[in-house]
């Protein structure tokens, strides 16, 4: 679900899991003990397999699981948003198409994101699930004010309109992502490393404080409650029917 392929002084991570790289708790656990085992890497570039980053949570899975599978899951899930947000050396999202929800987040976190196809947004909401403190912070991060407007609303955005408002910094075709994407890490790696790793921390300490832990009971109970599950089942069916 995760591979790591070696391009000179940069680690390329790859998503696949499936037509749209889902994230389910597999590929969650994975993808964070591949970053661990990349911490001291010069830099990374992370990536979808095939036509998108990733289209975020298998909403399928978390209802077929139940509250025991959907427990483990949002912890995997926050612990990758971390894991994300805090590595300490550069990593450079390519957003090659479908960046939505949990993988909107997740190319949130990373320093710099280029986008050369699909949307991108964080549909939260419009699924019925309420937002983890761990994942706003992350949006709040890149988008600054605009984030309101983005959660609330559940719009997703075209690459030019992502990078309007600070989802994605540029805007590069298809054919030239990777290419951007390993440039942009390798002039990262050419930075003496404690030098950038002590300006990366500098630059997140505030939405680090901000991010805490201290909602993850109230996720997992709200996630799991009658409510809420009604509404991710509903939303399923609604994707069926559309």
């Amino acid at each position: 679900m995760i591979s790591v392929e070696e391009r000179g002084a940069v680690s390329v991570v790859r998503i696949a899991n499936g037509p749209v790289n889902v994230l389910d708790l597999e590929t969650l656990r994975e993808l964070t003990s591949t970053l661990a085992g990349l911490s001291g890497a010069p830099a990374l570039v992370l990536t979808g397999e095939g036509r998108a980053f990733s289209a975020g949570v298998d909403l399928k899975r978390l209802v077929e699981g139940g509250e025991a599978y959907t427990r483990e899951f949002l912890l995997a899930l926050g612990g990758v948003f971390q894991a994300v947000f805090d590595h300490p050396r550069p990593i450079v999202a390519a957003v090659n198409g479908h960046a939505i929800a949990g993988g909107c987040v997740i190319a949130a976190g990373c320093d710099y994101r280029f986008m050369s196809a699909g949307t991108i947004g964080v549909t939260e909401l419009l699924v019925g699930v309420p937002f983890p403190g761990v994942a706003l912070e992350a949006i709040r991060f890149v988008a600054g004010a605009r984030t309101a407007s983005l959660v609330l609303t559940g719009r997703t955005l075209k690459p030019a309109e992502a990078q309007a408002v600070g989802l994605v910094d540029e805007v590069v075709e298809p054919d030239a992502l990777l290419a951007a994407a390993l440039a942009r890490a390798e002039a990262f790696a050419a930075i003496p490393a404690a030098s950038f790793t002590m300006t990366k921390v500098a630059l997140r300490a505030d939405a680090k404080r901000l991010m805490g832990d201290g909602d993850v009971d109230e996720i997992i109970e709200a996630w799991t409650s009658p409510p809420v599950r009604a509404a991710i089942e509903t939303y399923l069916s609604n994707l069926k029917r559309a």
